[in-house]
């Protein structure tokens, strides 16, 4: 693996994983009412268009992160509308 792909991956999981504190606490505090809706969809949007992107270049940095991005994000939108 070249250095590049590495810098990736490293970015890639620091991006990714910083979703994790943000849906552990709407998990606890049963509440998202300070999280957006316009935010999350434009943003799970966004995150949709670079896994496309990703897979079209085969690119596993920005498929694995925008992957497994889209995938937190999509339990914060649940339990947005869980708790609401």
């Amino acid at each position: 693996m070249d250095f590049t792909t590495i810098l990736g991956l490293v970015a890639a999981t620091l991006t990714t994983f910083s979703f994790i504190p943000q849906m552990i606490k709407t998990w606890q505090s049963k509440s998202a009412k300070d999280v957006s809706y316009v935010m999350l969809i434009t943003f799970n949007i966004g995150i949709l268009l670079w896994l496309i992107y990703g897979i079209s270049l085969q690119a596993l940095p920005i498929i694995l992160a925008n992957g497994v991005t889209l995938f937190f994000n999509i339990i914060i939108i649940w339990l947005k509308i869980r708790y609401r």
